[in-house]
């Protein structure tokens, strides 16, 4: 046991007896990262709002048998334009709600890590109605599910493609669409979902709302419960504030 250092961004918290709180944390080198916070919630704590939801935060930790302890707490970055826009804040918690579902514990990750991180600038810099969408699909991509998205994943047709099989994991052409748990894409859509997973991100995102960003984000948060097997709750929260 001893001390060790590192920087993450918290997921989520639970309180723990009277005045201290569990922290759930994302870290670049340590993975998901359970942790004891002493005395946080009392007045005069030294912490304050540095270990909220969605802070990105350096941190001295001391390693315990079952919990860590976080011994000091500097915040890197609170994401001020998120937290005072309550749309933005509902997509923040949908990213840290994905994340912690396929974090592992004790398992360094720092690729997810840095989607994480990218996420939350990326939505502090510009609400772009794609975002969580499109970290959604990068996120299934990362873990190993990369969508066929280029012939029919039943028959190998090229043509006709206009749906998208959750259990095959790639598009249908017209002649198998309807098999399976399919959702519906129309060319449009899918040239989003090329261009989120082809290399063409930033223009994506720069995409205004409308049927085809509707679209997938239908398919992305369908795709997104098939793989966790359970649903986000954090979503109808944010279909509520964006009028869906």
């Amino acid at each position: 046991m001893g001390l060790y250092r590192d920087q993450g961004i918290v997921l989520r918290t639970w309180r723990l007896g009277e005045s201290d709180r569990i922290v759930n944390l994302l870290t670049e080198r340590h993975g998901k990262v359970r942790a004891v916070v002493k005395g946080v919630r009392k007045t005069k704590s030294r912490f304050g709002a540095r270990l909220e939801p969605m802070v990105h935060v350096s941190l001295l930790f001391y390693e315990g048998r079952e919990l860590d302890i976080v011994t000091q707490a500097e915040a890197i970055d609170h994401f001020r334009p998120v937290r005072e826009d309550l749309d933005r804040l509902a997509k923040a918690s949908a990213l840290l709600e994905a994340t912690d579902q396929v974090a592992q514990e004790r398992h360094a990750n720092p690729r997810l890590f840095a989607m994480l991180l990218g996420g939350l600038r990326a939505l502090a810099a510009h609400d772009a109605p794609l975002l969580v969408p499109a970290f959604f699909l990068k996120l299934l991509s990362h873990e190993g599910f990369h969508p066929l998205l280029d012939e029919c994943a039943s028959c190998g047709a090229r043509y006709g493609l206009e749906s998208f099989d959750l259990g095959q994991g790639g598009v249908l052409c017209i002649l198998c669409a309807g098999r399976g748990d399919s959702v519906a894409l129309s060319p449009a859509g899918l040239d989003l979902v090329r261009r989120v997973l082809g290399g063409d991100l930033a223009g994506a995102l720069a995409v205004p709302a409308g049927p085809d960003v509707r679209e997938v984000e239908r398919l992305a948060t369908r795709a997104m419960e098939h793989h966790l097997e359970r649903r986000l709750r954090s979503l109808p929260v944010a279909g509520a504030l964006a009028g869906d």
